[in-house]
């Protein structure tokens, strides 16, 4: 992808671009731009919107709007960090067992059956419950099953790949497993592997957003996007749409990568406009 394909994107392309880069630059620089710090209690609980406040304080008197920035960094940071560890798996796993075959593709295949098999959220609440809701629980369980999803998807484009002249040119010349996903077929992969991080990468956030709304998730007083909405939920019987910002800063993001990804598919694809 060039500069210039960047420069034809479609509108929703470049929406989801600019808004992708405004969140990364919320998260890192955090710090500078939150008016208080992430767990700093600067008021009375569920004060009005205005003044020192713009969008008023939550159940324990933090201010909405730090805590919706400090939400934003920790929720995106340990999403990307859960999803390129299922990444990482899940595409290694994959490219091995299209490139190996035999008695390692079915077992790695039936392991990956047997876990899709059972409902993501409901394995996860499970583990989480036995092992803890530490923010290293929470990496890994989620890792573990999103990899099984990124597993199918490697292993289905590699096994398209496997067959093709120039990867059994590779073999007879003697090069090895590695250097087959490395060279002939990691690259003939990329593109919907890339869209697949993407997307990976949405299903992350909200899985996280949910455990957290569920109260097995990131843990107080550390800020996150979903436990806010349910730290502020009795403002919705007042009328108070405080609650909904996080939960519109998850849509929003999640939206927006999404029209970046039906981008770079289409582009992919080679199919005109």
């Amino acid at each position: 992808m060039t500069l210039t394909d960047i420069k034809t994107a479609p509108p929703t392309a470049w929406f989801g671009i600019v808004v992708i880069a405004l969140y990364i630059l919320v998260a890192l620089f955090a710090p500078l731009i939150a008016p208080f710090g992430e767990t700093e209690i600067v008021g009375m609980e569920f004060e009005p919107w205005g003044g020192a406040y713009p969008l008023g304080t939550d159940n324990l008197g933090r201010d909405v709007v730090s805590r919706l920035i400090w939400g934003t960094r920790n929720s995106l940071g340990i999403a990307l960090a859960t999803t390129a560890l299922a990444f990482g798996a899940g595409a290694t796993l994959g490219l091995l067992a299209a490139v190996t075959g035999g008695w390692v593709d079915q077992i790695l295949s039936r392991l990956v059956d047997m876990l899709i098999a059972i409902p993501a959220l409901l394995f996860a609440l499970l583990l989480l419950s036995i092992y803890g809701t530490g923010i290293v629980n929470l990496v890994i369980v989620i890792a573990v099953i999103e990899a099984t999803r990124v597993f199918r998807l490697a292993r289905a484009v590699a096994m398209d790949v496997v067959v093709m002249d120039y990867v059994e040119a590779a073999r007879l010349r003697g090069e090895g497993r590695g250097w087959l996903m490395r060279r002939e077929i990691l690259p003939n992969a990329a593109a919907p592997l890339i869209a697949e991080f993407g997307l990976r990468f949405c299903f992350v956030f909200l899985a996280i957003s949910a455990l957290s709304f569920l109260g097995l998730g990131i843990q107080p007083p550390t800020a996150d996007l979903g436990s806010m909405v349910r730290d502020n939920a009795a403002l919705i019987t007042f009328g108070d749409i405080t609650p909904l910002l996080p939960a519109a800063a998850i849509a929003l993001l999640t939206v927006s990568i999404n029209f970046v990804v039906d981008w770079v598919l289409h582009r992919a694809s080679g199919l005109k406009d």
